[in-house]
């Protein structure tokens, strides 16, 4: 694939994108964390010849690929003048610097923040050329694994027409403050980072790393893997030692729902805890996002462990047909191909449920919704939850309205929208974009960025395929309208 020939070309993105944390533990069960933590950094300079330049300002968060877990913000003074057109670039002056720490003095608390960490930078190579060169005058050798966002932005948005900072950050919507200065420019980068993890759908490079990180002889403790697994939504990875995903899940909580694997009695759990030597994760806030991610990426990877997509894995539908007075029925019936369904269900139990809840909200008659077989007036009649369709005290055109409404509200049919809900944290929001009547895919933005049009959206989308199970996924959120909002452009 010309993608996997691009990703294996790049040697640091091939080492290092991953975005999950992982556990493995020794036979005295000592917890060894191989996660891979990035210092995500920005650097302002002095200006200069090459090799010549001093820091005038550096920012380093430490980011496990979910959040900031550390972060450092200094100006640093140079000792030397700085260049007219950084000052003005910059607001940085000489005068501003006088008093500030002297690289050496803030040395050591640079290399805390770096140990052990993918250095991650825009332009990576210039910021890491000037440490190097820092810690160099200081007779230190100063070295780690870094990556560079450009360059995977260029992997996973090609689409874009330029790649600096930002213009791209202004592009995908991820709101900046302080720009050309390092705190800002480095937080910038913390979020275009994130945004770039969540493009890997395959999984090429986490498969990769836990295979390149294996220690033979450690054998995975059940209790320790899940240790650190957050009890919020999200979709989750059962790795082999060698890397192969086993097992895709999604769950409300997802570090209980792992308990749960490792603890179950069937054969396919059994399964699960000889085979585990790894578990990956990726929040999603969205229970939707969840279960639009678990059927696709089951779809890609084809675990073994989950269950092949049956022929017919909703055996139950919804049909609506005019009866013989012009009333429009919704039927539930046993799944026939040969005719159009309005949604489907796992099950005639989950079915019926549903059909309570739609005749509640679009005020419909329980007889012509199947749910009451009496000869007479239905059971809703009496108690004013219908109005008399039944009897024909409504006219099939005032009813059929309410019918159609729902029909058109399920089907999403040539229709574009934008389910807002959650995000994976209280900064952010998410969102699934139907265009045409077709899921195109899903996303998450700042809550301080007001999305004002469907192209911005477009541009920070993760790209998903449209499909059965995921318009049925879809169509059991619209009924139960688990959504903050729902748009319409």
């Amino acid at each position: 694939m010309k993608r996997e020939a691009i990703w294996f070309g790049l040697e640091v993105v091939y080492l290092v994108q991953d975005n999950f944390k992982i556990k493995k533990v020794d036979a005295h069960s000592t917890t060894i964390n191989i996660l891979d933590l990035y210092a995500i950094l920005d650097i302002e300079t002095t200006g200069g010849q090459f090799n010549e330049e001093g820091i005038t300002e550096i920012a380093i968060y430490k980011f496990d690929g979910h959040e900031i877990i550390d972060q450092f913000i200094s100006l640093v003074n140079p000792e030397i003048p700085i260049q007219p057109f950084v000052v003005k670039l910059t607001g940085i002056n000489n005068i501003m610097l006088r008093s500030a720490p002297k690289f050496f003095e803030v040395a050591k608390r640079i290399i805390e923040m770096t140990q052990d960490c993918i250095i991650v930078a825009h332009n990576a190579s210039f910021d890491y050329r000037i440490l190097r060169t820092e810690f160099r005058r200081l007779g230190y050798t100063f070295e780690a694994k870094t990556l560079c966002t450009v360059e995977l932005a260029k992997v996973l948005m090609p689409e874009q027409t330029s790649f600096s900072l930002g213009k791209l950050v202004r592009a995908l919507g991820i709101p900046m403050a302080d720009r050309h200065r390092a705190s800002g420019d480095a937080m910038a980068t913390v979020k275009l980072f994130k945004m770039l993890l969540d493009k890997d759908l395959e999984k090429v490079i986490v498969k990769e790393l836990i295979q390149s990180e294996v220690i033979k002889g450690i054998a995975p403790k059940l209790l320790d893997l899940v240790e650190n697994l957050p009890s919020r939504t999200g979709v989750y990875y059962i790795h082999r030692e060698d890397g192969t995903i086993i097992y895709i899940g999604k769950s409300r909580n997802i570090k209980k729902r792992l308990n749960q694997h490792f603890t179950g009695t069937s054969n396919k759990c059994k399964k699960i805890q000889l085979e585990v030597f790894a578990v990956t994760f990726e929040e999603t806030g969205s229970e939707l996002i969840a279960l639009l991610k678990e059927s696709q990426e089951i779809k890609i990877n084809q675990p073994l462990y989950n269950r092949s997509q049956r022929k017919n894995i909703f055996p139950w539908a919804l049909y609506s047909q005019a009866d013989r007075k012009g009333y429009l029925n919704l039927a539930l019936q046993k799944t026939d191909r040969r005719k159009k369904e309005l949604t489907v269900f796992s099950n005639f139990q989950e079915g019926k449920n549903a059909l309570l809840q739609i005749a509640l909200r679009y005020k419909l008659c329980a007889k012509l919704i199947g749910l009451d077989t009496s000869k007479t007036s239905c059971f809703q009649f009496a108690s004013k939850q219908c109005d008399g369709a039944c009897i024909g005290e409504v006219s099939n055109e005032n009813y059929n309205i309410r019918v159609q409404q729902f029909i058109s509200e399920i089907l999403f049919e040539n229709k574009n929208m934008i389910l807002m809900d959650k995000g994976r944290n209280i900064n952010e929001r998410s969102a699934v974009v139907i265009e045409n009547g077709v899921y195109i895919g899903y996303t998450f933005y700042d809550l301080n960025y007001q999305i004002r049009n469907i192209e911005i959206l477009k541009n920070i989308l993760i790209p998903m395929e449209s499909n059965r199970d995921s318009r049925t996924i879809i169509q059991n959120h619209l009924r139960k309208s688990n959504f903050l909002k729902v748009l319409e452009f």
